[in-house]
C-alpha cells in the first residue's frame, strides 16, 4: 500500500528517539529525569474539574456547534477585551480541539500549493510540518541568539517573496521563552502590512511571563494589524488543561467561517465537556494561574543560575513559557561529540537526563529544558549535566 505524498514530506519528531530511550531506561528501573515536558506539572484547578462534572451530570454531553458553544465564544470575546484591549464578535472566534488544531485548520484554509509561510527559527516543531501538510512551503529565518532569538524587520523584509502568504509569530516563544515588545511588533507589522502578509500570532504562553514586561498581541498594536492577524490561543498552558484539548482562533470573519466549515467535516466539534471546563476557566479570576506562575518563576531563576555555572553552557534568560534553551555547542565539542544530538544521547545513557535536542526546533547548537517539574528534580538534573560535562572534558 502506498501512502499519500503529503505525509512523505513530514519530518519525524526529533524528540521521539530520546523519549523512547528515556521510557526504555525507566522500564529497566533507572532513575531518569525527563525535562522534555511541554505541559505544566499541576493538575487542572479544582473549580474547573467541578464545573466539568456538573456539566456531565446536567447532560451537556451531546454535539455542539462546530465552532464551539456560544457561551464559550462570548467568554473568549470578554477575555480578549479584558486582557488585550481587543474587540471581537463571536463570528470572529472559532473554538478548536486544542490550539494545534486551530493552527492546522488555519493553514488548511489559507494555503495553496507553493504558498510560502515565514517561520522564524527556533520554532515549535509542528509549524513547518503543518505548513507542508497544507501544500505550503516553510521559509526559515534564523533569529539570532545575540538578538534574544527575535526576528528583525530587515530579516523579515529580505525573506518575503511574491509567494509569501503568512508569517508565524510566537510570543512568548516555545522553545526560547523570548518575547517581542510592542515596538518590535509594530516594526514587524509594518513590513507585513507593506507586503500584505497575514500574521499568525501564537499566544498560547501569554499568561506565563516572569519579567516586568507585559504581553502584547500584535493585533492590539493597530486596527490595520488586527485586520491582518489571526490570534491563536487556548487554555492548555494557562490553566494546566493540556489534555482537555481546547484552543481557539480569533481573526477576520471570512477566515473563521472557512475554518469552521472545515472543522465541521473533520472533528465535528470540540469535546462538549471540555468546552464547559474552558468556560469555567474563563469565568473565574486568574488566582490559580498566578499561583502556578509564581512557582514557575522560582524554578526559572533557580535552574537558570545553575545552568550558567556549568562549563561550556550559555543561556539567554527567557521571559516567558516554561523552557530554557541553552547553547551547549562548546560543551559538546569539549566533550568530544560531533553534534549536540550525539551529546544529548550520551547524556541520557550515562546520566539518565533526557533533554530535547535543539535540531528539531531549527537550532542544532541548543537544547530545550522544561522546568515544569519539581525543584528537586531540576537541581539533580543540573548536577548530573555538570558532572557529565566535567567528566568528558578533553
Amino acid at each position: 500500500m502506498k501512502l499519500a505524498n503529503r505525509v512523505k514530506t513530514l519530518t519525524p519528531s526529533s524528540t521521539l528517539a530520546i523519549t523512547a530511550k528515556a521510557k526504555e531506561l525507566k522500564q529497566q528501573g533507572y532513575d531518569v529525569i525527563a525535562l522534555g515536558a511541554g505541559e505544566p506539572d499541576f493538575n487542572t484547578p479544582s473549580f474547573i474539574l467541578e464545573s466539568a462534572e456538573k456539566a456531565m451530570k446536567e447532560g451537556m454531553t451531546k454535539y455542539t456547534p462546530s465552532g464551539g458553544i456560544v457561551e464559550l465564544k462570548k467568554a473568549i470575546v470578554n477575555k480578549f477585551k479584558s486582557d488585550n484591549q481587543l474587540t471581537y464578535t463571536t463570528d470572529q472566534i472559532i473554538v478548536t480541539t486544542g490550539a494545534k488544531h486551530a493552527l492546522y485548520t488555519l493553514f488548511q484554509v489559507l494555503l495553496n500549493d507553493g504558498d510560502e509561510v515565514i517561520v522564524p527559527a527556533p520554532y515549535w516543531v509542528s509549524y513547518p510540518e503543518q505548513v507542508k501538510l497544507a501544500g505550503g512551503k516553510p521559509v526559515f529565518i534564523e533569529a539570532k541568539e545575540e538578538n534574544e532569538f527575535k526576528l528583525t524587520p530587515k530579516e523579515l523584509e529580505e525573506a518575503i517573496t511574491e509567494k509569501t502568504k503568512a508569517i508565524i509569530i510566537n510570543s512568548p516563544s516555545n522553545p526560547t521563552g523570548m518575547m517581542y515588545s510592542r515596538e518590535e511588533l509594530k516594526q514587524l507589522g509594518e513590513v507585513c502590512l507593506k507586503h500584505n502578509v497575514l500574521i499568525v500570532s501564537d499566544e498560547i504562553y501569554e499568561k506565563l511571563i516572569y519579567s516586568d514586561d507585559n504581553h502584547v498581541s500584535i493585533a492590539e498594536v493597530s486596527d490595520e494589524l488586527k485586520a491582518q492577524t489571526v490570534v491563536i490561543n487556548g487554555v492548555s498552558k494557562s490553566h494546566s488543561m493540556t489534555g482537555w484539548r481546547i484552543g481557539y482562533a480569533a481573526g477576520p470573519s471570512e477566515i473563521i467561517k472557512a475554518m469552521t466549515s472545515l472543522a465541521s467535516h473533520s472533528t465535528s466539534n470540540p469535546t462538549s465537556i471540555a468546552q464547559y471546563a474552558a468556560l469555567a476557566a474563563y469565568s473565574m479570576n486568574d488566582e490559580p494561574v498566578e499561583k502556578m506562575k509564581q512557582v514557575f518563576a522560582e524554578r526559572l531563576d533557580m535552574l537558570y543560575n545553575l545552568l550558567i555555572d556549568i562549563p561550556g553552557v550559555t543561556c539567554v534568560k527567557p521571559k516567558g513559557a516554561f523552557y530554557l534553551f541553552p547553547n551547549v555547542e562548546e560543551a559538546a565539542k569539549s566533550n568530544g561529540f560531533t553534534t549536540v544530538d550525539d551529546w544529548v544521547r550520551a547524556l541520557l545513557e550515562e546520566e539518565k537526563v533526557a533533554l530535547v535536542p535543539g535540531s528539531g526546533f531549527g537550532s542544532p547548537n541548543n537544547v530545550r529544558l522544561s522546568y515544569a517539574t519539581s525543584t528537586e528534580a531540576l537541581k539533580e538534573a543540573a548536577q548530573r549535566i555538570k558532572q557529565f560535562i566535567i567528566r568528558h572534558q578533553s
